[in-house]
């Protein structure tokens, strides 16, 4: 199976789960930094787009979308910056939790997806869960998360959409199959291919992406009837750039919550 010609996938998760790490392991080479402290660089918007499978994967690697420890305004910028990369609509989102024994903090982390996320979401959602050499020997990811119910509910939300990867030790246990990155980067992309195959190649998009593409193309054509000789590629890039400050300056006042609520499509409590 190939992947359709070109296919936006935001990663989203809170800091320190492993999002940088699960790009460049589904890239299979370290294209995203991966920050062993909580430093600024580790905590920005990424986007790098890559041939797979016979089509452009665009892997969006978001901030924490689900930090409580960091200011409003240092997450808003990053926030409208994202937003900015989402446009016009991402086809994939891999909510990405640790493969851990259940805690407060996971049981917070699917809270706000559930109060994040309106229904439509969840039709282009995939939980991947990282860390999978903490996963008991010889069980599957979908037993071990069998008897927990809330993630069992967050799982059936998504189609019952859910693989496990390690983004450190599992490329050396070839011997073993399920427990080996290849594998289950293979399974990660047929489920992906399915579902955008299932969605009929629409990707998740709604007023406010559209109005952000509008605010793109705006500007790609200021950018195109002023000297020099680009390419697409970087009138694309520069534009995006130019539209992050223009939306700032238009989102000035409102709050994380209002964004989320214009994103994901459900009312959420400020």
């Amino acid at each position: 199976m190939a992947m359709s010609n070109s296919t936006r996938i935001v990663i989203l998760g809170k800091t320190g789960v492993g999002k940088s790490s699960v790009t460049n392991t589904i890239f299979g080479e370290p294209l995203f930094k991966v920050g062993h402290t909580l430093n600024s660089d580790t905590r920005k918007c990424q986007a790098v787009t890559k041939p797979v499978n016979g089509g452009n994967i665009t892997l969006i690697d978001s901030p924490g979308f689900f930090d409580t420890d960091r200011p409003e305004e240092e997450m808003k910028s990053e926030i409208v910056r994202c937003i900015t990369e989402f446009a016009p609509g991402p086809h994939v989102f891999l909510i990405v939790l640790r493969v851990e024994r259940y805690t407060a903090h996971e049981q917070a982390i699917v809270t706000k997806v559930n109060k994040y996320f309106s229904k439509e979401v969840f039709q282009f959602a995939i939980v991947l869960f990282t860390h999978g050499d903490q996963l008991p020997k010889g069980e599957t990811i979908e037993s071990f998360i069998r008897d927990n119910k809330p993630m069992m509910e967050l799982v059936a939300k998504c189609g019952g959409r859910c693989h496990v990867v390690d983004n450190k030790y599992w490329d050396d246990n070839p011997q073993e199959e399920y427990r080996n990155n290849q594998v289950q980067v293979k399974m990660l992309l047929k489920t992906i291919e399915e579902m955008v195959e299932a969605n009929e190649g629409r990707c998740y998009t709604n007023e406010m992406l559209q109005a952000v593409e509008e605010t793109i193309k705006q500007e790609e054509e200021l950018i195109r009837k002023s000297p020099g000789n680009m390419s697409e590629g970087e009138i694309r890039k520069k534009a995006k750039h130019n539209t992050v400050h223009v939306l700032w300056i238009r989102w000035l006042s409102h709050t994380i919550a209002n964004l989320l609520r214009a994103l994901f499509g459900r009312a959420i409590a400020e």
